[in-house]
């Protein structure tokens, strides 16, 4: 070790020293400092190279923004909050994704200006690969809060700066993202590193009380005075008395890692009970509990539970640990909680509603009851399952249900998304890999995405993007059971329950070689397509349900105009694109009770003008009705060109022949004057005539699903 040092020492430095050093130049920061860019030019970067400063699409970052909403809305007032602090400093907040990807930033305005420069920007990656060493990029890898400073950095571009940056981990250990301060390095403090820290601290505790909101919660410290201060150490109590998460200043308080504290229980590491504790906390002014450790070492102790005590102590009703970064829950406050709580998390509505599970999504259309039925039939029957469907049908809210009715849901489940993580990267991310396996890997190993799943479900988004050769390694996991880390020649044993989606065809992927077919029939259990929205009849119900998850205490209405045009628009981004638009909506709405048409987001309201006047106007029609061709473009039943029929058998659901017969179409031609709806009505019966009653035919030639022609029926009926 000393001989390398030496050699160390020797070499010819690759950074220049710091004009104001934030750390004492020491040897062991020397040799840190060179180890960071050995492996920066490792991984093939230059420090006098611009590398690629291209950001993300506008529709990636929104999309990488939306994976990560609930961490920026846990952030986003933190990093207001810390900007007061350090303002006029020419300094700026960054909040970055666990890939690396900055999300959010806020920050002096001519400094903002200069980080532009070197695009430390939103939608662009510093994670070390990309713009080798930096704050953000050595925190993730790291894992630890990091300071670089001026020369330090490997790109001689970003030398200007001063950058501190802290990890995000929630309460099972798993990183969220980094918080980072960065500024101009003349204008370091040597007390900014400590605000940062403190800043993701409590980043980390509103992310624990939003998971366990419901959960028995024990602050305490060593101090008493120190309870109720970020100092204070937070775990988490299950129903049976487990351990079921802790804040970092526990653990450091503890001296256990996050996976040594699950392991315990309330009575194996304080010697009490939960029923205990709520005696102790039952008194109306009650003092902090005394109890010790196995070693004797007291702490103080203080109890906090939001839910009733008898479910806590009888009837616990314990939910599945979530490892995905990227999957929001509901906040604290009610707000912020995205489409994900209709299936994977738990929420409930003023009325105390339990929102979770296969039977929540299941909302009235015949389509999702038929999956829903098909799926509970698979249930703990270990049987793969394959989802299907366009991207925003819900294809993450269906697996996190399977997962939640299944007998693993008090185990993990872990998603991953295949599109997402780079083909280099996705191999170690998957299998894991141990110290040294490879240039660039952390010091002693990471555990994959597969093991940290054992006892759960692994979820596999996007699997149609996963590269070919690994999809051999994959399949061999999933008949053997077994995981090999990179790097090493053990095997672990696995048990999983496994869930694939994509809204790829994988069939035509495999007559193009790029899937393998012994693959796709060891995923294809079941396999289930999600419908797109615009083909579902239960649009009023779903959205409804999104704003009962968002604004659980004050609901707020739909107006029939509003609804009018939600049916009448096609949803191109499906679910997720009307959670997005409701979220809007029901924040302009906020107190007014009903959502209207003014309350919609400008964008949206031109999206649906635009795909108005986008459609071919219906001639027939409009000589019908005696309207005007501005009026036929309102119409959201079109006539598009005929399809012939086709010899396919006849729709189980088709109308009889005869039911609509030509006297009674003629006299409702007569009939004048009628509105528009009466005027679909009757071109869709017109049609079913013609198609001898086949529903399946009628919907082809007039351009619309079946389902809009079931939903029309009916409405024709009820006038």
């Amino acid at each position: 070790m000393v001989e390398n040092r030496r050699a160390l020492a020797s070499a010819p430095k690759t950074w220049s020293t710091p004009a104001v050093l934030p750390i004492p130049q020491q040897p062991e920061r020397t040799e840190l400092i060179e180890q960071w860019h050995q492996r920066c030019s490792a991984l093939g970067l230059t420090r006098i190279e611009r590398p690629d400063f291209e950001p993300l699409m506008r529709s990636d970052l929104a999309l990488a923004r939306e994976r990560n909403q609930r961490l920026f809305t846990h952030a986003a007032p933190v990093m207001e909050m810390l900007f007061e602090q350090i303002v006029d400093t020419e300094s700026m907040i960054v909040l970055a994704d666990v890939s690396g990807t900055i999300l959010h930033s806020v920050g002096d305005d001519k400094f903002l200006q200069r980080a532009d420069k070197v695009a430390l920007t939103p939608g662009v990656n510093w994670a070390e690969h990309s713009k080798g060493t930096n704050a953000i990029g050595t925190t993730l890898f790291e894992e630890a809060p990091t300071v670089v400073h001026g020369g330090e950095h490997f790109i001689h571009a970003n030398n200007f700066l001063t950058c501190s940056a802290a990890p995000i981990f929630d309460p099972r250990g798993n990183m969220l993202g980094v918080l980072d301060v960065t500024g101009d390095q003349r204008s370091y403090h040597q007390h900014t590193m400590g605000l940062v820290r403190m800043s993701a601290r409590m980043i980390e505790n509103q992310w624990l009380s939003d998971d366990y909101g419901n959960r028995l919660r024990l602050h305490f410290h060593s101090r008493v005075e120190f309870i109720g201060t970020l100092l204070e150490g937070i775990i988490v109590v299950g129903g049976d008395g487990k351990i079921l998460g802790a804040n970092r200043s526990a653990l450091d308080q503890l001296d256990m890692s996050s996976a040594a504290l699950r392991m315990h229980s309330l009575t194996s590491l304080f010697g009490t009970t939960a029923p205990a504790v709520f005696d102790h906390f039952r008194s109306p002014l009650p003092t902090p509990m005394t109890l010790c450790l196995s070693s004797g070492r007291p702490f103080h102790v203080n109890a906090r539970f939001n839910g009733p005590q008898r479910s806590m102590v009888m009837e616990p009703q314990i939910t599945s640990p979530v490892i995905d970064t990227a999957a929001p829950r509901r906040d604290a406050d009610g707000g912020g909680k995205r489409y994900g709580t209709l299936a994977g998390d738990t929420a409930q509505s003023a009325d105390g509603t339990l929102f979770s599970g296969l039977h929540y999504l299941n909302t009235g259309d015949p389509q999702i009851a038929t999956l829903v039925q098909k799926v509970q039939r698979v249930i703990n029957r270990d049987i793969p399952l394959l989802i299907l469907g366009e991207t925003g049908t819900g294809k993450e809210l269906l697996a996190r249900a399977v997962h939640q009715d299944s007998n693993r849901a008090k185990q993990p489940f872990v998603a991953v998304n295949c599109a997402s993580i780079p083909e280099s990267l996705i191999e170690a991310e998957l299998f894991g890999y141990e110290d040294g396996a490879f240039t660039g890997a952390r010091r002693k190993g990471a555990v994959g995405r597969i093991v940290q799943a054992n006892g759960g479900t692994l979820f596999l988004d996007e699997i149609g993007d996963m590269p070919l050769p690994l999809q051999a390694r994959l399949l061999r996991v999933l008949q053997e059971r077994n995981v090999t880390p990179l790097g090493s020649l053990k095997a672990i044993p696995v048990d999983i329950a496994v869930i694939g989606a994509t809204h790829r065809k994988l069939r035509d992927m495999i007559d193009a070689g790029t899937f393998r077919e012994d693959l796709y029939y060891r995923l294809n259990g079941l396999v289930v397509r999600l419908p797109a929205l615009r083909d579902r009849c239960d649009l009023d119900v779903v959205a409804r349900r999104i704003l009962q998850a968002e604004c659980p205490h004050a609901t707020p209405g739909i107006s029939p105009q509003v609804m009018a045009l939600f049916k009448a628009y096609a949803w191109p981004g499906n679910v997720r694109q009307l959670a997005n638009v409701l979220r809007t909506a029901s924040v302009m709405a906020a107190g007014e009770g009903q959502i209207s048409e003014h309350h919609l987001s400008d964008d949206f309201l031109e999206d649906v003008q635009s795909a108005r006047h986008s459609r071919p106007a219906v001639a027939s029609l409009s000589m019908s009705v005696g309207q005007t061709g501005a009026d036929v473009l309102q119409a959201p039943v079109q006539h598009l060109p005929h399809v012939p029929q086709s010899a396919a058998s006849p729709d189980i659901y088709a109308v009889p022949p005869g039911s609509v017969t030509e006297p009674r179409q003629a006299a409702m031609e007569a009939a004048a004057p009628r509105t528009l709806g009466e005027a679909e009505v009757d071109l869709i019966r017109k049609t079913l005539a013609d198609a001898n009653g086949n529903i399946s035919v009628a919907s082809k030639r007039l351009g619309i699903s079946r389902n809009t022609i079931y939903r029309k029926l009916r409405w024709g009926q009820k006038e």
